[in-house]
């Protein structure tokens, strides 16, 4: 579980591909601090498990469906990579429930800076946006943000300065592909719906049988 509070910026140093997996090696001394074999750190918003590392880079294997499902396979040694370690129960939950597994990619239509912040506009993979809503939340590349606006498959972000220095978001361009994971609560909620269609009307006697009348 994660919360889409980005920790440091790394950076691809080597990787390998299979036909349809890979392997990278990625730089970073900050989440290192307290690595160990089997911990999972999130790469672009992509929960990953830690195979080997050293002082100042850990090894990851990135299995066929998560190339497919992410832009992972877009990394080349030298990209840039938003990393957050896997959440502490002793720290502060600042963003919203991240479990690190991508929903698909968005591509960025629009790049607008405004004041003191930078809105980006991303046109979603179909079946996205039913998950979005007005002020909620969303994690794009692993970073979580708020949903300024949705219009069709069209969802607006906003950046604040910090966020755009401190994750790689803030670095990217139009034309550019993005990872998204849509808030986890709202998945559960459309699920819930479609598997439980009922034709019941809502009446007094019905929420009264159920304690709410």
């Amino acid at each position: 579980m994660f919360t889409g509070i980005i920790e440091d910026i790394g950076v691809v140093k080597s990787l390998k591909k299979g036909k349809q997996s890979m392997e990278l090696t990625i730089s970073s001394e900050k989440i290192l601090e307290d690595v160990h074999l089997g911990d999972s750190i999130a790469v672009n918003g992509v929960c990953l498990t830690v195979t080997s590392f050293t002082t100042n880079t850990f090894t990851v294997d990135v299995m066929p469906e998560t190339v497919k499902a992410s832009s992972i396979q877009l990394l080349k040694p030298g990209s840039p990579v938003n990393l957050e370690r896997a959440m502490s129960a002793q720290g502060r939950f600042g963003g919203h429930f991240v479990s690190g597994h991508i929903d698909g990619t968005g591509t960025i239509i629009k790049k607008q800076p405004k004041e003191n912040a930078v809105y980006f506009t991303i046109e979603l993979q179909e079946g996205l946006s039913r998950y979005c809503i007005p002020r909620g939340s969303v994690a794009i590349d692993g970073t979580s943000l708020t949903i300024f606006d949705i219009q069709g498959n069209l969802l607006t972000v906003s950046l604040i300065p910090l966020t755009f220095q401190d994750t790689i978001i803030g670095g990217k361009s139009v034309g550019d592909i993005v990872n998204i994971e849509n808030d986890m609560i709202g998945k559960y909620i459309v699920q819930h719906l479609q598997t439980n269609k009922s034709n019941q009307t809502l009446t007094k006697s019905f929420l009264a049988e159920n304690g709410f009348y």
